[in-house]
Formats: structure tokens, sequence, C-alpha cells
């Protein structure tokens, strides 16, 4: 079972991240369900505002896809990309997340460094890594009652199995459940 940050604590970790770039970087692992790599290999024309979608490409398997563009993220995005631009840090037509030297990315060994740094300063205790946003993505979907087919769509999964087990580790709506009973009406027995 993978341990799944809580909606405070990765709340905690974003404001915590150090700066703009890593807050956008880890909001977009949590807010758009990415896996390290394609966080790192997001280009800014991957985002697509009017459509409210980013565009993967080369995921897991090779494969394209769009990914979530909320309104709170993309304006996470924006403040980002108005810093990164006014420090020439933004390349047009470059990388949404640069590493040192803007014509290359970022490296996930870069994001791994500021969600463990993001995670203490936030005195987080659990044993996460950065796909723990990806986890807390789909639990917290799960949460909320989103569809589970979505959720495989958003995460790129061409099994369901594999999304399924998000619901195991989706506590609040286990606490939901109503036993069978609690339909019975039962008379104490003397």
């Amino acid at each position: 079972m993978p341990e799944v940050l809580s909606v405070e604590e990765v709340t905690r970790l974003l404001q915590s991240a150090g700066s703009r770039k890593y807050q956008a970087a880890l909001g977009v692992a949590y807010g758009a369900g990415l896996r390290a790599s394609e966080v790192v290999h997001l280009k800014v024309p991957d985002i697509d505002s009017e459509r409210r979608v980013l565009h993967v490409e080369q995921g897991k398997g090779k494969k394209d896809r769009y990914a979530m563009l909320s309104p709170a993220l993309l304006q996470l995005l924006r403040d980002w990309w108005r810093q990164g631009r006014a420090q020439h840090k933004l390349l047009s037509g470059g990388w949404l997340f640069p590493g040192q030297n803007p014509v290359n990315p970022m490296s996930t060994r870069q994001l791994n460094r500021a969600f463990h740094l993001a995670r203490r300063a936030a005195e987080i205790d659990k044993r996460v890594s950065p796909h723990s946003l990806r986890h807390a993505f789909a639990t917290h979907l799960l949460e909320h009652r989103e569809d589970i087919r979505i959720i495989q769509i958003l995460l790129g999964h061409k099994k369901l199995e594999n999304t399924a087990r998000y619901s195991q580790v989706a506590a609040s709506l286990l606490r939901e459940v109503k036993g069978p009973l609690e339909y019975l009406d039962l008379k104490t027995v003397n």
C-alpha cells in the first residue's frame, strides 16, 4: 500500500517548496497526477490554457496523453512563468522547469531533492517521495467521489486494476460506508 499524504500535508509541502519553480513543479506532480519524469520533461508549449490540459509527451510506455490543468494549477504555472521569464530562466518554447542551464530540463534528481527539502521543512515524517504526490492525486480524487474510470484516464493507466488500488487507501470513503448491521432493527437481548 502506498503511503498517502493528506490534503493538509500536501498544502504544507507545497508552501515549503523553497521557490516558485519548485512549488510549481511539485504542484504539477500533485495537481495533474504526473510522474517526476513527466513533470521535468514538460515544455512551455505543452500548456494549453484554453482547453485546460497539459500535453504529456512520451510518458510511461512512450505514450502521449493529456493531463488535467485546473484553474489553481494554471495560476501556479502562470506565477512561475512570469517569474522565470523576468529572471531569464525560461526560454521561448523551452523547458517549463529548466535546469541550471535553461537549455536542459531540471533533472528528476533535482526534483527529488526539492521534494525532500520541502518535506522536512513541512515537518512530514512519512516515508514518501515525489511519486507520493501522484498517489495523493488519485486518492484525493477518489475521496471526492470522482469516477475511478476518469482517474484511470488521468493517470494514463491501461488497466483499471492499477487504479483500483487507490480505493484501498481512500480512508474517508471507508469511514462513510454503512455496515450491514446499521440497516437492521436489532432489539437488545437480555
